[in-house]
């Protein structure tokens, strides 16, 4: 199995905390949000190697973090080779370059670069390992004004996913998915047969909203918290509370 982290974005809304530092490199206490998911991504015995992509303005920086990191992982930072907002590649766009380049032939768990989460990622990975189908990860939520900046689940009793859709306006349940999911290898082709029918290359929570439909996707409800940091209110909330770790 193959890590993704996703790192491609500009964070504009940010600024200036990220006008030369990506937002996977801001610090929360000691450690950047980045090494919070490294650590994470180093308790799952199968990962050998995690792909970092980047835009080309942060290549360097991230290439630079490679080079420090204590990790028994394999680094490899790719370079997207876009500039701006005006000619980025998508989440999902991204996530089929990093296939495509980093030669990936195996299963893929793929995170959100700017999550910050409290729950243990390898029971996510047993819940994959336990039914084999792509997952993806799942929480009630019942703030509406979020829930409506998310993907909404519906799923049955034993968590397969039955609708999803990508921030809606009108929901149809109070679970929301979060930026992190496992496909199985043969469904990597279907990235590149997503984005070839011209489907959104944008939210990463696009693509598993179409392949229910083709292919069984399952929910894992995690216990804990998640937060997107996209804010300065969202990362001032994470660094007050767990910024001593």
């Amino acid at each position: 199995m193959k890590a993704i982290v996703l790192s491609a974005g500009y964070a504009t809304r940010l600024y200036p905390l990220t006008k030369d530092t990506p937002k996977g490199l801001l610090p929360i206490g000691k450690k950047s949000i980045l090494d919070f998911i490294t650590d994470q991504i180093e308790t799952i015995a199968e990962i050998d190697e995690m792909f970092i992509i980047s835009n080309h303005k942060f290549f360097t920086n991230f290439s630079d973090w490679a080079k420090t990191r204590d990790t028994r992982l394999k680094v490899t930072v790719l370079d997207d080779n876009t500039t701006d907002d005006s000619n980025k590649l998508g989440a999902i766009g991204d996530i089929w370059f990093t296939i495509e380049n980093g030669n990936i032939d195996e299963d893929v768990l793929i995170m959100a670069g700017d999550n910050f989460f409290t729950f243990p990622l390898n029971d996510y990975v047993d819940f994959y390992r336990q039914n084999s189908f792509d997952s993806i990860l799942v929480k009630e939520i019942n703030e509406i004004k979020e829930l409506q900046r998310m993907a909404n689940v519906i799923m049955d009793e034993n968590g397969k996913v039955l609708a999803m859709e990508e921030k809606p306006q009108n929901l149809k349940s109070n679970c929301a998915a979060f930026a992190s999911y496992i496909y199985r290898k043969d469904t990597l082709p279907m990235i590149k047969q997503y984005l070839d029918e011209g489907n959104n290359p944008d939210a990463p929570g696009f693509f598993p909203s179409w392949l229910h439909d083709k292919k069984p996707v399952y929910a894992y409800k995690f216990q804990g918290e998640c937060y997107d940091i996209g804010t300065h209110d969202s990362y001032r909330e994470v660094c007050e509370k767990f910024g001593e770790q």
